[in-house]
């Protein structure tokens, strides 16, 4: 039987189309590709494990890169900024990242282990670059499994992407979504849990000021802790579970859209990418496509990492979308489209 999601159908988009025909694919052997846009203009993204543009699984091979990206979603060039095959600069730690944030003019990146191993589940970095990306330094914000009461917490953050130097933001706090760690395992995490994380724009680099969603209170309103401990889920799917994520707010619907991996990351197992839509970044969701990523034709490969939409390939009405993802172990490109209208 194939999965049920959890959450009702979209009141805003009535089905979701993808232009398979569309689908280009670069840096064989790079995988991951969270992705941001900065005030210059550019977009940046990171991947692991492979040589990035003109790089592959073995010629420039970095555990984490950063590279830049130029042009529209049919001319778009790549090229590796640090670390990877005929960088500008070379990468100077390992890891995982994905979430990278351009912001005031600065690059932030949530640094996920300290190798391509299981260091992914005990801590969670953030780092800043201040000359676009050519060099990264730790801000001292840090969150080791430690600091938590189970010594699980959460992994993989990934931040809320509000467009162009984060201008749409909702107001003065900068959002970051993190799964829950159930059993230190790659695969899909279940129950299914991700986290919601916030500080103001002026203190991303204080830890004191980042705060927890800790669930809604009698008004319906946010409530925010400091303490970890007092963390409620954003989103929960106990059935399908959740993974590595990525989080867009989309000006043209007025609609923040979530994608997480689900059931299973391998293709013999079932995987399945779900895209979700909500009012504000604390829900409430719905359910916009619960698919397998095979079936759609968006994957060829044994395996289903990372997806997330372009935020400046997306058309001023918000129907009009680019999915970067990783494809068969790759950085993907696909066009899609937003259908609009109530399914019922």
């Amino acid at each position: 039987m194939p999965p049920e999601p959890v959450y009702p159908p979209s009141p805003v988009v009535a089905a979701i189309h993808f232009d398979i025909g569309s689908v280009r694919s670069e840096a064989p052997g790079s995988d991951n590709w969270a992705i941001t846009w900065a005030d210059d203009g550019t977009q940046y993204a990171t991947w692991g494990d492979g040589g990035g543009f003109g790089g592959t699984n073995t010629r420039g091979r970095v555990s984490l890169g950063v590279a830049r990206i130029r042009g529209g979603p049919r001319d778009y060039t790549g090229e590796n900024l640090w670390g990877g095959s005929t960088a500008a600069h070379p990468a100077t730690f390992e890891g995982k990242s994905y979430g990278l944030l351009a912001v005031n003019s600065a690059l932030y990146l949530w640094r996920t282990g300290a190798a391509s191993d299981d260091s992914a589940f005990a801590i969670q970095e953030l780092y800043r670059s201040l000359d676009d990306g050519a060099s990264w330094q730790p801000t001292g914000v840090r969150f080791a499994r430690d600091d938590f009461p189970n010594r699980r917490g959460f992994f993989a953050l990934t931040f809320l992407q509000f467009g162009k130097n984060n201008s749409a933001a909702r107001d003065g706090f900068v959002y970051a979504y993190a799964p829950e760690n159930q059993d230190n395992d790659w695969n899909v995490q279940v129950p299914g849990q991700i986290a919601l994380l916030r500080a103001p724009v002026t203190g991303l680099t204080n830890r004191g000021a980042w705060q927890f969603f800790a669930g809604l209170d009698t008004h319906g309103k946010p409530a925010w802790a400091s303490q970890p401990e007092k963390r409620e889920p954003v989103f929960a799917d106990p059935e399908n579970g959740v993974m590595r994520t990525s989080v867009s707010y989309n000006p043209g619907l007025g609609r923040y859209f979530l994608i997480t991996q689900q059931v299973s990351r391998y293709l013999l197992r079932n995987g399945h990418m779900g895209i979700y839509d909500a009012p504000e970044p604390w829900g409430p969701w719905s359910t916009v496509q619960l698919a397998n990523p095979w079936c759609l034709g968006l994957q060829k490969g044994w395996k289903s990492v990372y997806w997330n939409f372009s935020p400046a390939w997306l058309s001023s009405d918000g129907t009009r979308f680019v999915l970067v993802y990783t494809g068969d172990d790759n950085w993907s490109t696909v066009e899609g489209e937003f259908r609009l209208g109530n399914r019922d």
